[in-house]
């Protein structure tokens, strides 16, 4: 995706201008507000900021990547149903584009994406920050077509489809993306070590005690199986997170928005992505629920208790070196003490084991 430089030179004119500005005056339903001048959100994205000061963590960017491409395939299909402007469509679509460049640039999104995840509980203050800013930047860099960030960037649309959609739509596409190749990393280098040390001959424990002998490579398969059951059901429960609640507005029955809408703008979402998003047969369900994110995330801990309990057997078998059980060599990779000169720690298996208790 290409940056157009003209279109950064005057966003770098505003914002620079903003700077020496401080602030400007905004107006919405319930009256003025000040906003930093080089923002390019406006009322609703500040009261958030000023109502919800709580903790350091910002919305997560793939949630916002998710919002641009939604409301790119919505300003389309706003257009083939509802007759919506073409230019505005157009304009919408070349500034989702320029943002999804942008926001790569993590001082851009924490300035114009500042909200936290503590807000409230639909997601609005995100999606109207996301409106927002689609508008600002359109009215900035294309003054001639005016898009107003409800009437315009959020038509046919509500917080109560597009926040749960966007958090489907970013969960799935970073679980395949980043999270799958991990774990099929780690899988595939417990299973070369399963035919390694196939004929390596030790003593089994039950209780940390001495019990009968078995291979190396059989206690090695143990863990393969554990990390390809959980992958499965990872793989299952994730299915779920291709349903769309999108079309389904506020309540879920679609008022404001076309026949066909959720159908058609999924079926753009689609095109955009590569995944098989598809639209929720129930809208009722997926608008006031999110039962399918509760179920992906018990799979993640499902997943997180194996990894802790072979991590924890890990550093079991590592210990020593002279009066632990000593019988796997784990990797020196940084001195373990400071006071200990030469002594090496488990460290990957403990921090492993402190992402297993988080999640």
């Amino acid at each position: 995706m290409q940056c157009n430089f003209h279109v950064f030179h005057r966003l770098s004119a505003h914002l620079y201008k903003g700077f020496l500005m401080q602030y400007r005056i905004e107006k919405d339903v319930i009256g003025k507000i000040k906003v930093p001048a080089h923002a390019l959100y406006g009322a609703q994205t500040q009261r958030s900021k000023q109502n919800f000061p709580i903790g350091h963590e910002i919305m997560p960017k793939e949630i916002v990547q998710a919002y641009l491409i939604l409301k790119k395939a919505c300003s389309e299909v706003n257009v083939e149903l509802d007759g919506f402007s073409t230019d505005k469509a157009e304009v919408i679509t070349k500034v989702c584009d320029e943002l999804l460049v942008k926001i790569q640039d993590d001082e851009f999104y924490v300035e114009q994406f500042p909200l936290k995840v503590w807000q409230t509980g639909s997601g609005t203050q995100t999606n109207m920050n996301v409106n927002e800013v689609i508008a600002g930047l359109a009215n900035l860099l294309e003054p001639d077509v005016k898009l107003h960030p409800n009437d315009d960037v959020n038509k046919s649309q509500s917080s109560n489809d597009t926040f749960p959609s966007a958090m489907h739509m970013a969960a799935y596409t970073k679980f395949q993306e980043k999270f799958l190749p991990s774990l099929q990393h780690i899988l595939d280098a417990f299973a070369v070590k399963e035919h390694e040390w196939r004929q390596i001959v030790k003593i089994g424990r039950t209780h940390l005690m001495d019990a009968t002998p078995l291979r190396l490579g059989d206690e090695f398969s143990g863990y393969v199986r554990q990390l390809r059951d959980a992958q499965d059901i990872c793989l299952f429960t994730a299915e779920r997170l291709l349903a769309l609640s999108l079309g389904g507005t506020a309540v879920g029955s679609g008022v404001n928005a076309p026949e066909e809408f959720g159908e058609r703008a999924v079926k753009k979402i689609v095109e955009l992505t590569g995944y098989a998003f598809y639209t929720a047969p129930n809208k009722f369900a997926t608008s006031s629920a999110h039962d399918a994110l509760v179920s992906f995330s018990s799979s993640l801990k499902t997943l997180a208790m194996a990894l802790l309990k072979i991590a924890n057997d890990i550093r079991w078998l590592g210990s020593g070196p002279r009066a632990g059980l000593a019988e796997l060599t784990l990797p020196e990779n940084e001195p373990g003490s400071s006071i200990m000169p030469g002594k090496v720690n488990p460290t990957q298996c403990e921090a492993l084991t402190q992402v297993c208790v988080q999640v």
